[in-house]
C-alpha cells in the first residue's frame, strides 16, 4: 500500500500535464480582447503566432535582415519591445535581438518540445513573441531573444 501511495504522488507530481506549464493561461495581462477581437484585429499570421503561440518558417519575415533605426513593437497592442541598435543576424532565420525593452517582456517555460524553453510575451498584451536562448553575444548579454517577425511592427527610419 505504501508503494502505491508512493507512486500516485510521485505521478501527480511530475506529471506532464502539471499546471505550471500553463502559466500563461492564467497570467491575466494589461490589455485583453476577446478571441473575436485579436481574429478581427490581426491577421491570420499575426493570429497564428500572437494568439496561438505559432511559429513562422525561418528565413520568411522580412524584418530578418532588416536595417534601419528605432523599435520593433508589438503588432498586436504596439507595445515598443526592441531596440534596432540591439538587433543582431544570428544566421537562425528569426530577428534576434540581445535584449529587450526592460519591463515590456514577460517571461514563461514552453515544454511543447518535451523540454523547458524560455518563451517570450508581450507584457502588456500577452501576445506570443518567440524565445530566449543563451547563446547571443558574448560581448553584450550573452542572450539570443529570437523572434517571430510577424509578431512585430516597425516604428521608426527604414535605411535605404
Amino acid at each position: 500500500m505504501k508503494k502505491l501511495t508512493l507512486l500516485l504522488i510521485t505521478a501527480v507530481l511530475f506529471s506532464c500535464n502539471s499546471s505550471a506549464q500553463d502559466k500563461k493561461d492564467d497570467k491575466v495581462f494589461p490589455l485583453t480582447k476577446t478571441e473575436a477581437e485579436w481574429k478581427e484585429q490581426l491577421t491570420n499570421e499575426q493570429y497564428r503566432i500572437l494568439r496561438e503561440a505559432g511559429t513562422e518558417r525561418p528565413f520568411t519575415s522580412n524584418f530578418n535582415y532588416f536595417k534601419g533605426e528605432g523599435v520593433f513593437h508589438c503588432a498586436a497592442c504596439n507595445t515598443p519591445l526592441f531596440e534596432t541598435k540591439h538587433k543582431f543576424d544570428s544566421g537562425t532565420g528569426w530577428p534576434s535581438f540581445d535584449r529587450p525593452i526592460e519591463g515590456n517582456v514577460a517571461y514563461d517555460v514552453d515544454y511543447k518540445l518535451g523540454y523547458g524553453r524560455t518563451e517570450e510575451h508581450c507584457a502588456t498584451c500577452g501576445g506570443h513573441l518567440g524565445h530566449v536562448f543563451e547563446d547571443g553575444p558574448k560581448n553584450t548579454t550573452g542572450k539570443r531573444h529570437c523572434i517571430n517577425g510577424a509578431a512585430l511592427i516597425f516604428v521608426g527610419e527604414i535605411d535605404e
